[in-house]
């Protein structure tokens, strides 16, 4: 009970979002460092429907916990940062979470989906689809960079607020 009245529920909030964060740091990291750069040594249409595959299996209950979930907590952790102001670590939980819903979360509902979402709706063997797949595999590796980073940052500011 001591926790709770303490503030050390800020701590656990902290490690759970690090935790999050992290996880979704490594995966963007692998994205960006394995298979965008392995996708992009296959023929276009192989490499396309490759990518077309992932992003529907990606879409499943336990990325979606994870994914969603991360925000959530993040969520938490920037209104529990703006009402303690003051308190030690507030302004790295505000930061850690910022990063992740505007970089992490942000980033992927504005950028990587809306370009997933047209992968999806082209075939891999026509030409518009060749066409695109060029600027998909760019722009997408690109924006999974910046998330990347965002959220790796992220984790180090929630590791900061919870040893504050």
């Amino acid at each position: 009970m001591d926790i709770w009245l303490n503030g050390g529920w800020i701590d656990l909030l902290a490690l759970a979002a690090a935790v999050g964060s992290g996880l979704m740091a490594g995966l963007f990291f692998v994205f960006s460092n394995a298979i965008m750069r392995a996708l992009s040594t296959l023929e276009n249409e192989r490499g396309m429907a490759a990518m077309q595959a992932i992003n529907a299996v990606i879409l499943n209950p336990l990325f979606m916990l994870l994914f969603v979930g991360t925000a959530l907590l993040c969520a938490v952790g920037l209104a529990t940062s703006l009402m303690r102001e003051q308190q030690p670590g507030t302004t790295w939980l505000l930061s850690g979470s910022l990063l992740y819903l505007i970089g992490g979360f942000g980033i992927t509902a504005v950028c990587n989906v809306p370009l997933n979402n047209r992968l999806a709706a082209l075939h891999a063997g026509s030409p518009e689809g060749q066409a695109f797949w060029l600027r998909y595999a760019s722009a997408w590796t690109k924006w999974n960079h910046v998330r990347t980073l965002c959220c790796i940052a992220s984790l180090a500011c929630f590791v900061l607020a919870a040893a504050a």
